[in-house]
């Protein structure tokens, strides 16, 4: 079985055929024993804390600091070391994986991440994404290097070529059948242990030129900039109208379902809030949830570039959504007097490419300060605590004195050396950094 199926620990992005929808009574039995242990973290009186912390913290109320990992490929190397699979059945031991994760969360890694006596299962549905897809060479899930040939060529680009031919709408298809058959066992599993809910990402983020790096590949890609301008306006407002289509899909087939509680959201972080009708259990439309935007492919774009070619489609899809989220790993500080054009933008991914201290007095107090801490400070055989401790410290000192909303995301954990401390020992050193500079 794979180890990284999971973001956030609880979000499996897929879901099982009908074929797969079994369990037998054993592994029933042991995922039960596991629930009950998740649920016992669940009723601590520290939970709801923990929610209320992120539920002010998003509505830019005033917290200290917010403390998040998630160890994405990372999870390849401190499961085996922290997790023996006793079920037998494919999907059971997908939903043992799960709760083990909940545990170690609960009881080794300790961030801010709430524990709840709840299961998220997915629809089981297809995608059709863009209809043309690039040829991968390597293993893009692997955590290692990969590259791939983008479908679309020179040549074509060239040519007075209907790109519509080539890109096409994306289309869903949902498996009710087998989607009712897991939620069937999940409910047999765990009903009076833990909630079974519906949790799906229909996407990661509304990408757009990440869809079109894939089609032209980078370096094609940054040509296009120059040599066929009209052409990247045409496919990106291509992948805008898909996008657009698929909202309309969900939305008015009451597919969406909340990321406004203990759920994963952008490039990072969670999405509790009061700012977007928490009680909604199944949202009516994309204004009861997190959008999300970025373009970190175009990190050594100008501004101007940037502002004439990716952002009016990106402010056209933000129109749809309640709150929004931008960034990732590209550094917004030269692009900012753009970006910050979002509607409802709050939550604001600082990376390691932006100038810390600029984006720090350029958010304020007006938004959250998503700083994604450096994942090499944990990927060494001995981490260097001095080290992370002086990083921590400087980015805290200049977060308080600028009255930033800030947590502090360890993410892109594609190795941590085989070395799970490194991980429990990095929270550990957050929390001591933030009392130290907040009190």
């Amino acid at each position: 079985m794979r180890f990284d199926q999971a973001t956030n620990g609880n979000i499996f992005m897929h879901g099982w055929t009908r074929e797969q929808a079994v369990m037998s009574d054993h592994d029933k039995q042991i995922l039960r024993e596991l629930a009950k242990k998740v649920r016992e973290h669940a009723e601590k009186p520290e939970q709801e804390v923990c929610k209320k912390l992120w539920r002010d913290h998003n509505d830019l109320k005033d917290t200290r600091p917010v403390i998040y990992l998630d160890l994405e490929n990372g999870w390849n190397e401190l499961l085996p070391s922290e997790f023996a699979c006793q079920c037998e059945g494919e999907m059971a031991q997908e939903w043992e994986m799960w709760l083990h994760k909940e545990l170690i969360y609960a009881e080794k890694i300790q961030c801010d991440k709430p524990i709840e006596a709840k299961f998220y299962i997915p629809y089981m549905a297809h995608d059709s994404q863009w209809g043309i897809e690039k040829k991968v060479i390597g293993d893009a899930h692997s955590g290692e290097a990969y590259t791939w040939e983008h479908p679309i060529t020179e040549e074509m680009m060239e040519d007075d070529l209907d790109m519509s031919t080539l890109i096409k709408t994306p289309s869903i298809t949902v498996d009710m059948d087998a989607t009712d058959a897991y939620t069937a066992i999940a409910h047999e599993v765990f009903d009076g242990i833990l909630e079974v809910e519906r949790r799906h990402w229909w996407w990661w983020g509304l990408e757009l030129t990440h869809p079109y790096a894939d089609l032209r590949g980078m370096e094609g890609m940054l040509i296009d900039f120059y040599d066929y301008p009209e052409k990247i306006h045409e496919i990106l407002n291509l992948f805008t109208e898909g996008y657009l289509s698929k909202i309309d899909f969900l939305e008015q087939n009451g597919l969406f379902t909340p990321n406004t509680g203990n759920c994963y959201v952008g490039s990072g972080g969670l999405g509790l809030t009061n700012d977007l009708n928490p009680a909604a259990a199944k949202p009516a439309s994309a204004m009861d949830i997190w959008g999300f935007h970025e373009s970190q492919e175009t990190s050594e774009v100008s501004p101007e570039m940037f502002a004439e070619f990716v952002l009016p489609y990106q402010l056209k899809l933000a129109e749809r959504f309640g709150l929004n989220y931008y960034g990732c790993c590209e550094g917004l500080d030269r692009r900012w007097d753009y970006v910050k054009q979002i509607p409802r933008l709050r939550r604001v991914s600082v990376s390691q490419w932006a100038d810390i201290p600029k984006m720090s007095e350029l958010l304020g107090g007006d938004y959250v300060f998503c700083h994604k801490v450096s994942p090499t400070d944990i990927a060494v055989p001995e981490i260097d605590e001095d080290y992370i401790r002086r990083r921590l410290n400087q980015v805290l000192t200049k977060c308080r004195d600028c009255g930033n909303h800030v947590e502090l995301i360890m993410k892109d954990n594609h190795t941590i050396a085989h070395q799970p401390n490194n991980v429990y020992r990095w929270v550990q050193i957050a929390r001591e950094e933030v009392a130290r500079v907040y009190g």
